[in-house]
């Protein structure tokens, strides 16, 4: 056997293992323990061993953030920190002895930003207390954040309805700590966009409206985000799959988690942004375009598709085109398109008296989109963060 044949023989040796452990890998997808843990990765509870009682371990100004728990309905308990915006705390004439005293005056003079993190990690890890130092500072906002049941200290497994349960909660602790809903804006990451989407779903049934909702890097859907998902930003995580007659859908029929954004969509009151960089390898910024589209789809005229396009006549296509057009039209009217060099590009239209705005960047990835200075720029002009 010559060299060659036998480099041929291992390589296909390697790609048959390499086959068998996606298959089986993707198979374990379907066992709700295991999907559960893959989907919320709360057992990485990075940094490991947080002091959380301490929060100046982590970057965050002496005695500018209160830990403490909320409770939620379903009797779990939550670890959680709220944090000074930094125009209240230097306002104050020394370093407060004790920050949970300053948090209804806080909440009356200031914005607050319920911010709902990712899977994965806690409310310590240094991407997020990133987030919080910029909200704190650049958009002059109060900050809530939670660690959803599962993660960090807190209590409970993690659920798609239990997630939203603990936001709710959290929702909940800001009204009865004196703060208006009008000065309360709901920013979510990845995984949060889910939950801030369907807090947005709840709140509108309860006829309460937050100043806004942010959804940053966000999915239409968890059963879309694995059709979409390349595994190191390369390889697309179903392609394979697609190879092995009915085995996608019986992958998608196994979801227990959906967090279906979309549906929310028609259910979301409040004005909205959302915002995604091109470059985001986790999550594709095609998500947000579909997002955008669904919310902008209400207002434009409606088309249905032709039933069959090969046998439809020419008046049948041409009225088919003239509705194209005038949709075309509409949308050219209703949205305002900004492009701004080096850094990506704004879509926004006003419609029923809510505004609803599409950031993409060039820049940011999956996890330092919301830092960006351009976007937090966007977040409080749109918000009205003065």
């Amino acid at each position: 056997m010559s060299s060659y044949q036998g480099f041929l023989l291992r390589a296909q040796f390697y790609l048959v293992i390499l086959g068998a452990l996606y298959v089986i890998a993707v198979g374990l997808l379907t066992i709700p323990f295991i999907q559960s843990h893959v989907v919320y990765l709360n057992a990485v509870r990075i940094p490991w061993f947080a002091d959380f009682s301490a929060p100046e371990k982590y970057g965050l100004a002496p005695n500018k953030t209160l830990n403490f728990k909320i409770r939620t309905d379903d009797n779990e308990t939550l670890g959680a920190w709220f944090i000074l915006s930094d125009p209240y705390y230097h306002s104050l004439p020394r370093i407060p002895v004790s920050v949970e005293a300053h948090v209804t005056t806080a909440l009356k003079q200031r914005p607050t930003i319920l911010f709902f993190h990712g899977n994965a990690a806690t409310r310590a890890f240094h991407v997020r207390i990133s987030h919080y130092q910029a909200f704190s500072s650049r958009l002059g906002s109060n900050v809530l954040v939670i660690d959803y049941r599962g993660f960090a200290e807190s209590t409970g497994q993690p659920s798609e309805k239990g997630l939203v349960r603990d936001g709710k909660a959290a929702w909940d602790w800001l009204i009865s700590q004196g703060a208006n809903q009008e000065n309360i804006v709901i920013v979510g990451h990845s995984l949060g966009t889910g939950v801030a989407s369907q807090l947005g779903v709840v709140l509108g049934q309860h006829n309460i409206t937050p100043r806004g909702i942010v959804l940053l890097s966000p999915f239409s859907s968890i059963r879309e985000l694995l059709n979409t998902y390349n595994i190191f930003g390369v390889v697309p995580l179903m392609k394979p799959l697609a190879m092995i007659p009915h085995a996608p859908k019986l992958l998608t029929q196994a979801l227990i988690h959906e967090f279906d954004s979309l549906s929310a969509v028609p259910n979301i009151k409040a004005s909205i942004l959302i915002a995604h960089a091109e470059n985001d390898w986790d999550i594709p910024y095609t998500h947000s375009e579909v997002i955008f589209e669904t919310f902008l789809d209400t207002h434009l005229p409606s088309i249905s598709p032709l039933e069959n396009p090969l046998t439809a006549t020419r008046e049948q296509w041409s009225v088919f085109n003239a509705k194209l057009k005038a949709r075309s039209i509409k949308r050219r009217e209703l949205v305002s398109r900004t492009v701004v060099l080096n850094f990506g590009q704004v879509e926004e239209f006003v419609a029923e008296g809510r505004k609803v705005v599409y950031v993409k960047t060039l820049a940011g990835g999956h996890d330092f989109l919301g830092i960006q200075e351009g976007v937090q720029d966007i977040i409080r002009r749109s918000f009205d963060f003065l």
